[in-house]
């Protein structure tokens, strides 16, 4: 067994995130040892134990959620953001990049944030955590996959208005996106000859023009760009015939051109093993793909099943990379 732990982020202190994490342990313990970052004072009276450094945690987590203490401002009232809490969340992802960049940690999974309350009180000044993780990475573009064993999915556009997709879907943007989901499915999932279809941006993938433009003036061509470089694609497909079992079994990952377009189908398929994971970083990231759910915070009924798959499919692509975290 390796001797450097996975590490995880406490995420928003008020949401599912610290009674997840405890639960995580508890399924996993000592068979795949994660070291938590967060303020102890969240946790209660869960079994957990401050450790000193993440190298303890392989030690420790037979018996107990190993913690690497870091002190925030404010109230962890659960179900209730609190402001003050916004800097010591964000510094805690920042403190994870940094253990995992100078190998400390094998690969990092985050628990939700609520982007709102990291504005609101320390100023956040990105859409979400795949943005701010490129930023910390020093890179300009990353991709966000969500990932299940029924289904993978990238949006080329994010967390932007529907309204702007049109406008900020570049032929750069979805080359860069291609490719970076391209590399990341051999390196980090073990496909030797990766097989992506693509999406339409409008309904029918445009009808030959008759509803929209961007397949014939953008899409196709830069798609046949990356199919002659030997890249196997296909599309621009419509989106709603791309879905279905025997659709699926023609593809190794489907490239949407905006988020819910992406997003519903791997949520109605298998909302609860799904798994986000940002592409393009010189390290593994994943986290469950759901929020922070004030609504139940602190009832004991959230369900830990999505965080466990992230923990165990950043385990996995930490074991693809071996060594290698550079990108």
């Amino acid at each position: 067994m390796t001797q450097s732990p996975l590490v995880l982020t406490c995420g928003e202190p008020a949401g599912i995130g610290p009674e997840l994490a405890i639960k995580a342990w508890q399924a996993l313990r000592g068979t795949l040892p994660f070291v938590y970052i967060g303020d102890p004072r969240h946790l209660g009276t869960a079994p957990f134990q401050v450790i000193e450094h993440p190298a303890q945690a392989v030690a420790v987590a037979p018996t107990a959620m190993p913690v690497l203490a870091h002190d925030f401002d404010g109230s962890a009232r659960k179900g209730l953001a609190d402001p003050a809490n916004a800097k010591g969340v964000i510094d805690v992802i920042a403190r994870a990049v940094d253990l995992v960049q100078l190998g400390e940690a094998r690969a990092m999974c985050t628990a939700p944030i609520h982007k709102k309350a990291l504005k609101d009180g320390a100023g956040f000044a990105y859409p979400g955590h795949t943005e701010y993780l490129a930023a910390l990475a020093g890179r300009n573009l990353s991709v966000m996959m969500l990932a299940s064993d029924m289904l993978r999915v990238v949006p080329v556009t994010i967390h932007i208005p529907v309204a702007e997709v049109p406008q900020s879907l570049t032929a750069r943007l979805l080359t860069d996106t291609v490719l970076i989901t391209h590399a990341a499915l051999k390196r980090d999932f073990g496909i030797a000859k990766p097989r992506l279809a693509v999406a339409g941006l409008n309904p029918h993938a445009g009808e030959g023009g008759a509803m929209g433009q961007e397949e014939l003036d953008l899409i196709t061509p830069t798609l046949d760009a990356l199919r002659a470089q030997g890249l196997d694609i296909s599309g621009p497909l419509p989106a709603d015939t791309m879905f279905h079992a025997r659709a699926r079994e023609a593809y190794d990952v489907a490239l949407c051109m905006y988020h819910d377009q992406a997003l519903i189908p791997i949520k109605t398929l298998d909302f609860d093993r799904g798994v986000n994971v940002t592409l393009g970083l010189p390290f593994v990231r994943t986290s469950p793909d759901h929020g922070t759910a004030f609504d139940i915070a602190g009832q004991g009924i959230a369900d830990p099943t999505s965080l466990i798959e992230a923990l165990k499919l950043a385990d996995h692509m930490a074991q693809m990379r071996g060594s290698d975290q550079g990108i």
